[in-house]
């Protein structure tokens, strides 16, 4: 725990210098996957040429598993066709999986079962722990590739001292995107308490606009949970041992006031009626369009979601800003920071050697680059040496604004192993009305500790 938090300070440190030297970038990129650069001779260890290719080899093709956002999607394809091009003997067979809780239930079906993909894209922290790495993903312990990852990345992709990742795609932001235009013709400021937040959403329904974006469609549900988990930078404000206590079982949501506070939030936006009419059945990809066309004023988000709204509207993606959610506090109001997702290999695979080589590529500025022009980064990366384009989308400058000040911190999962897998599910029921906050709360202290047991 002690490493895990000050490798959570590290991370802190680490964004801000990342940004602050590449200066931050969430636009979308120029090029396309064919402008990744050419093979190189050499293979050093400093993050700024791809490995390569040791020569020849028969065909090959690896499997791999990704999630279907778009962002995902665009950012395999790109980093694939870039990858074959310095490899022609290695091609790839991709199979999409959906996101949340179903998504989570096929990888751990797939690797009980030693029918998972050579290669495979997921969460990193305490998702990850939750798979059993040791049994079921390649080691990479010692391998060159990792002297091209930020060393703030490895607590969340290591388990006892063993590592089985590199990251994939960039760190993120989870807060509150809106749409300025709406604040300026509504009077609107960026709000720094819940109580601020909570007037301009009253503010908004009387002018008849839906104040926040709600989407808890099956597939979608994964997404009603941000109230909750990006509010844990205000939690650590009040709360600065909560991760420690709660992984020891010395503390409860339910119990803790500042932690209870998320699913409060949840509870007061229906109570309010803050959400579109079509919360149930809308889903994420709908809050999406819906944001873009300004028909919500807010949606909670994770910053990746930045890309995707670019690739439906960029026009409607310059009119979007970004703010963390609010606390009780203005003073200690920060931004709750997410660590990339990771790039795995199963401990089964039939191809190891193709799959490092391929693992490598994504740990490498060239492959950093290949992700950047197949989407617009979300945050920066977490690879040696790699920098983001000059056009930043405003708000991934508001995320970046945070980072600056240092007024941003990790997620919970990246400070603790322990998370409830029926979360999304507890925070649907708040959302909509069928569960009170208190007993949400509850509930979810039940899910962690049956995780706990079963971790």
């Amino acid at each position: 725990m002690k490493r895990t938090l000050r490798s959570a300070v590290t991370l802190v440190a680490s964004l801000s210098l990342l940004a602050a030297a590449c200066g931050d970038d969430d636009d979308a990129a120029s090029g396309d996957a064919t402008d990744a650069p050419a093979d190189p001779t050499d293979a050093p260890t400093d993050g700024t040429t791809a490995p390569a290719d040791e020569g020849g080899g028969e065909d090959v093709t690896l499997t791999l598993l990704i999630d279907n956002t778009e962002v995902t999607v665009a950012q395999t394809d790109a980093l694939t066709q870039a990858f074959t091009e310095l490899h022609p003997n290695i091609t790839f067979d991709i199979e999409q999986r959906p996101g949340g809780g179903d998504g989570d239930n096929i990888v751990k079906t797939r690797l009980s079962t030693e029918s998972m993909s050579d290669v495979f894209f997921y969460n990193s922290g305490s998702l990850l722990q939750a798979l059993n790495p040791e049994e079921s993903i390649l080691d990479l312990t010692g391998d060159p590739m990792l002297d091209n990852v930020v060393d703030a990345f490895f607590p969340s992709v290591t388990q006892n001292d063993k590592v089985f990742g590199v990251p994939f795609g960039t760190g993120m932001g989870g807060g509150i995107f809106y749409n300025k235009k709406i604040y300026e013709e509504n009077g609107l400021s960026v709000p720094t308490t819940w109580e601020e937040f909570a007037a301009n959403n009253d503010k908004l329904l009387a002018a008849g606009i839906t104040p926040v974006g709600a989407s808890y469609a099956a597939g979608s549900t994964w997404t009603s949970q941000l109230f909750v988990l990006a509010d844990f930078y205000n939690v650590a404000q009040a709360e600065p041992t909560f991760a420690e206590d709660y992984t020891a079982n010395k503390v409860k949501y339910a119990t803790t006031p500042a932690a209870v506070r998320g699913f409060e939030h949840l509870q007061e936006g229906f109570d309010k009626g803050w959400w579109n009419e079509d919360y149930g059945s809308a889903t994420y990809e709908d809050a999406l369009q819906m944001l873009a066309d300004g028909e919500i004023a807010h949606y909670p988000m994770l910053t990746f979601a930045v890309s995707a709204i670019a690739a439906l509207n960029e026009e409607a993606a310059q009119d979007l800003g970004f703010f963390a959610q609010p606390g009780d506090d203005a003073a200690t109001n920060g931004l709750t920071l997410w660590e990339p997702a990771g790039a795995y290999i199963a401990a089964n695979t039939d191809h190891p050697e193709e799959a490092k080589q391929f693992l490598a590529f994504v740990a490498s500025v060239p492959g950093t680059e290949a992700m950047t022009a197949g989407s617009p980064p979300a945050g920066p990366y977490l690879v040696e040496g790699a920098t983001l384009p000059d056009d930043v989308l405003p708000a991934i400058k508001d995320l970046q604004a945070y980072v600056d000040a240092g007024k941003a911190g990790p997620a919970l999962e990246f400070l603790s192993p322990v998370k409830g897998p029926n979360l999304e599910f507890i925070t649907v029921e708040v959302g909509s009305g069928l569960k009170s906050a208190a007993d949400a709360a509850a509930s979810y202290d039940e899910d962690v500790e049956k995780q706990a047991q079963q971790l």
